[in-house]
């Protein structure tokens, strides 16, 4: 369906509890996609900060300091961020299989069976006020 399309449908004939609460699913789901975006920028800021202790490594072991280059080696280099081992892109892939997929489905499936599938609702609802306000 196109933009056009979208804007003009019929707004389905939704009790005020059912408008509510398939705005809230759409705002939780948004949130969780936000949670997504923080949890890959800690994976990739986790990857870049492992990279540069690398780099440590190589450059103490240049420089003799075999104690600390092996310290970063065996310790810290291949130590995960939690769980006493999980790295940080497993985090990522249990957040997204094991929360926001189920979520995300659950979230489309509410719209299928209670609005027909459309989404933002409550938005078009207000867009659609707001535009007759400005017309009269």
């Amino acid at each position: 369906m196109s933009t056009d399309d979208r804007q003009t449908a019929e707004l389905p004939d939704l009790g005020e509890a059912e408008r509510e609460a398939l705005h809230e699913a759409e705002l939780g789901l948004e949130w969780l996609r936000r949670a997504h975006g923080a949890l890959l920028e800690f994976h990739h800021g986790t990857g870049h900060a492992m990279d540069h202790l690398a780099r440590a490594e190589s450059l103490f072991r240049e420089a003799g300091r075999t104690e600390l280059a092996d310290a970063l080696r065996d310790e810290h280099l291949p130590r995960g961020v939690i769980d006493g081992g999980r790295w940080s892109y497993d985090v990522v892939e249990t957040f997204e299989e094991g929360l926001m997929e189920p979520l995300t489905g659950f979230e489309r499936a509410a719209r299928e069976q209670v609005a027909d599938g459309q989404r933002h609702v409550t938005e078009r609802r207000q867009e659609r006020r707001w535009k007759r306000r400005a017309r009269d």
